[in-house]
């Protein structure tokens, strides 16, 4: 049912498609990582999309779809910090939507909306930090192959994975951790003040939930989706405008075979998929 305080079109209005509402929609997708890749979210693409849909002016709201397991701690924050900015400078609301997923760094970037907006199935929280590596320790004396590392600083060698784990590198490294958990704690409680229902020993253990279950705990506002959503609060004739980016049309395309593109490529799709898969995604 279409909201009665939606504007009215009269006839001429509808017959030329004027007098819409329009709600300009930007969508994140991806792994957030600062590496300017295709598939990436980071400061640099998405800031441009975010500018360009606070500038419509007519538009009584932006709309922000996201599908992302994290990625970067920095690039999160800037994302989220540079929709807040936008939103008070332009006086608009923001609502967010949740597709497969808005975890860690997505929901880091989600707590950015006035209201977060999921489907039942959705992931959401992870509010948390993960460093995770290999260790190869003896694996080159058993090839034979000797290795030389020379450091100024103590320190410099902390995460070689050719080298024992130091007690002293995992307590700065769980301080370390623990200085970007706080951060993210401070971020949502901000973000979701007064909303969040559970205590801080259930919400930020890096635990992620159902989007049915984040809105029992206040991570979440509501189950919903897209369309219905901006139907029901605009009107059935609701024009959604996606943001996309820019296509170069002139732009000549590239040439050649780079087996080191590939394999950085192929490396880059390992990487995400293993991001993913951590939500079984």
């Amino acid at each position: 049912m279409d909201d009665p305080a939606a504007p009215k079109r009269n006839w001429l209005q509808r017959l030329t498609g004027r007098g819409k509402t329009t709600i300009p929609v930007v969508r994140l997708h991806g792994v957030i990582a600062a590496e300017q890749r295709q598939g990436r979210l980071n400061i640099a693409t998405v800031a441009p999309l975010l500018e360009r849909a606070f500038a419509i002016k007519s538009a009584p709201a932006v709309a922000i779809v996201i599908n992302s397991p994290g990625g970067s701690p920095v690039q999160s924050r800037l994302i989220s910090k540079r929709i807040r900015d936008l939103a008070n400078e332009h006086g608009k609301p923001v609502i967010v939507f949740v597709e497969d997923a808005a975890a860690s760094g997505g929901y880091f970037i989600a707590v950015a909306g006035d209201e977060i907006i999921v489907d039942p199935s959705s992931i959401v929280g992870s509010i948390g930090v993960i460093m995770a590596g290999f260790g190869f320790v003896g694996a080159l004396e058993k090839l034979g192959v000797e290795r030389r590392v020379h450091t100024a600083g103590n320190n410099k060698s902390t995460l070689d994975p050719f080298l024992p784990e130091k007690a002293s590198d995992i307590e700065r490294i769980k301080q370390f951790e623990l200085d970007i958990h706080q951060v993210f704690i401070n971020h949502v409680k901000a973000g979701r003040k007064g909303r969040l229902k559970a205590a801080d020993e259930v919400l930020f253990t890096g635990e992620w939930w159902t989007g049915m279950r984040g809105v029992e705990l206040g991570l979440v506002d509501a189950i919903g989706d897209l369309h219905e959503t901006l139907r029901s609060r605009y009107g059935k004739d609701v024009d959604l405008k996606l943001i996309e980016p820019k296509r170069l049309w002139f732009g000549l395309p590239r040439i050649g075979f780079s087996t080191e593109g590939l394999s950085s490529d192929i490396a880059a799709t390992i990487e995400d998929r293993a991001v993913w898969a951590r939500l079984g995604l």
